[in-house]
């Protein structure tokens, strides 16, 4: 496959053109014409690139890529160690960020959801999705469901005591500033990836449930659905998804 028809099928699939982001959506770094090999993964980093070098691919896709709005606007150190790698090797990167957290069937929210056993009553915000369990359950309990889920234990901020939980929002990544949205709807608990210090406060003093569940756990789900996608619907392309641990 041509790497800007892979470019174009994927912009196509999740809606780019319709987003305003922080960075660029697309093929980031050109490299040879023809892909037939791609590795994808959650982030650009050194040990996926040297991954996708060790399997001779063509191409990486992930959901973090580079030239990010505030990022350096210097070629040193890591960046360069980087880009040479990338560069030298003719790989293409390819990045997308916000369509592949609002996609409603390949995106990150649409993944948690699927995991968590949420049924989607609607949208917040394109980012910030909210629905109710498949079954009502206490918030220690949703801890041990998610902690399977992402094989890690999520960071816990308990809301009201002797009551289940059934109304539920969530939004992978960094989300926490949505918590104040959450409040004023009166939903009684929000996961999302990350946590910032206010946060914790705000959940407590509104006894509503919050879970951190990390940034990089909510946002494998996203990578993987879009890999699987590729995989059953250009049969020609081998796509191989590698998991870069990253304990936030």
């Amino acid at each position: 496959m041509k790497n800007e028809f892979l470019e174009k099928i994927i912009n196509k699939k999740l809606n780019s053109s319709s987003f305003v982001d922080y960075t660029y959506n697309g093929l980031q770094i050109e490299g040879c014409s023809e892909v037939k090999k791609i590795i994808t993964g959650v982030t650009a980093c050194q040990i996926l690139l040297e991954k996708a070098i060790f399997y001779k691919a063509q191409a990486i896709i992930v959901h973090h890529g580079y030239f990010w709005k505030n990022d350096p606007n210097y070629i040193k150190g890591y960046i360069r160690d980087r880009l040479k790698k990338i560069l030298i090797n003719d790989i293409n990167l390819y990045s997308w960020h916000l369509p592949l957290d609002a996609h409603k069937e390949l995106g990150n929210n649409a993944y948690l959801e699927k995991s968590l056993g949420i049924i989607r009553k609607g949208y917040i915000n394109p980012y910030l999705w909210w629905g109710v369990l498949k079954r009502s359950v206490y918030g220690e309990k949703l801890f041990q469901i998610i902690s399977k889920v992402f094989k890690k234990n999520p960071l816990y901020i308990p809301g009201k005591k002797n009551k289940k939980i059934s109304k539920i929002a969530w939004c992978s990544g960094r989300g926490q500033k949505f918590i104040h949205e959450i409040i004023k709807l009166k939903i009684s608990c929000f996961i999302t990836g990350e946590i910032s210090e206010e946060t914790t406060h705000y959940a407590r003093e509104s006894k509503i449930h919050f879970f951190s569940a990390g940034h990089h756990a909510t946002e494998i789900g996203g990578i993987k659905l879009l890999s699987k996608w590729l995989k059953s619907t250009y049969q020609d392309l081998d796509v191989k998804f590698i998991n870069i641990n990253n304990p936030v």
